[in-house]
């Protein structure tokens, strides 16, 4: 199954020009199987995003974009923004006491400067001083192919997962309709609602893929 695990929408994303049955509708155009809607650090009930899937025929499951100090993280699992979240160990004690997970999205941003990148030394300090980020040692995936992220980006999430030993995540973050079918991730097994797609991500079954063509698609 091909998913999008992140995607805004407007109003909860104020960020977003994508109304929440416009991204769907495009989604199924696009080839995908499901989306997940994770807004910035706002939830979507579980009873809201059935009955858009009950409306539209299509899987779409509940999520959230967090801001954190460290960085921005998709969680899965959680129902409701509760203040501190923005500290990544408040964040991590949430996450563990409700068995929900976090994948570190966009994880080349504020880690990563492109222009300097393009010196194999200065790039690999980049890539070291990312990997002793703390944050990442709660993360059960990280964002390597980011739809608005560029392709030198997008290697350096690929090669800070590599270097973590984490496995990695697609999705398009479409704030506009054009950048749906972007990026994706590709799961082994049926998933048919939140809970199957936790399960999933804990037992690694799945794939980065970018749906552009561009040849860093994790392994």
């Amino acid at each position: 199954m091909l998913i999008d695990l992140h995607t805004h929408t407007y109003p909860k994303s104020d960020d977003s020009f994508i109304d929440p049955d416009e991204l769907i509708e495009a989604a199924k155009s696009s080839g995908l199987d499901g989306i997940c809607l994770t807004e910035h650090d706002a939830f979507w009930t579980q009873e809201a995003v059935d009955a858009l899937s009950r409306k539209h025929e299509f899987l779409v499951m509940p999520g959230c974009e967090i801001n954190t100090d460290a960085g921005h993280l998709l969680v899965f699992g959680l129902k409701e923004y509760v203040f501190g979240f923005h500290r990544p160990s408040f964040l991590r004690n949430a996450l563990k006491q409700k068995g929900a997970l976090a994948i570190a999205a966009h994880p080349y941003r504020r880690r990563f400067l492109e222009e300097p990148g393009r010196e194999p030394e200065a790039r690999a300090e980049m890539l070291r001083r990312a990997g002793g980020d703390s944050m990442f040692k709660f993360c059960h995936a990280i964002e390597s192919v980011n739809g608005r992220g560029s392709a030198v980006e997008n290697c350096f999430s690929q090669d800070l997962g590599q270097q973590l030993g984490i496995k990695t995540t697609g999705g398009s973050d479409a704030h506009k309709l054009e950048q749906l079918g972007t990026a994706a991730t590709r799961f082994k097994n049926t998933i048919a609602g939140l809970d199957d797609l936790i399960k999933e991500l804990r037992e690694g079954r799945f794939e980065a893929v970018d749906l552009r063509g561009n040849n860093h698609e994790a392994q």
